[in-house]
């Protein structure tokens, strides 16, 4: 049972923390020194995670919703997307519907919302951004 759990914990942990294929892995302090200035920073965790704090900046649809709000994104799939969760899993997910709704930049924030939490990073608390705005 404990070798069972063990590698369980060690294939969640794995899995966490890489991007899924044809995304970038982007850690936190590639993210603060060079993200371009047209980048959406998108937090696919539920409204209310994101309203008690997310990144600044960031827009939110929770991972769930993705696909069927994908249009919310805007037209330019070349603009780069940086995608973030509390712990990898539904960030990873998301990457995938962003990859196969023709996105081409798609990029994992290294760590999520723990690690940029745990180093003591910037963040905001707010309501769900209006992602409408994005549609230009």
């Amino acid at each position: 049972m404990k070798i069972a759990f063990t590698v369980f914990a060690l294939a969640t942990a794995i899995a966490c923390e890489v991007a899924p294929p044809g995304a970038t892995e982007l850690s936190p302090d590639e993210f603060l020194k060079s993200l371009p200035a047209n980048a959406l920073v998108l937090d696919v965790r539920t409204a209310e995670e994101f309203a008690s704090r997310h990144v600044p900046g960031a827009v939110n649809i929770s991972h769930n919703e993705l696909a069927s709000r994908i249009e919310e994104l805007g037209a330019d799939t070349s603009k780069p997307v940086v995608v973030y969760c509390e712990r990898g899993g539904r960030a990873g997910k998301a990457a995938t519907v962003l990859l196969e709704a023709g996105f081409s930049d798609v990029r994992h924030l290294a760590g999520d919302m723990s690690e940029w939490r745990s180093k003591g990073r910037a963040m905001e608390t707010s309501a769900s951004l209006d992602t409408r705005s994005l549609r230009r």
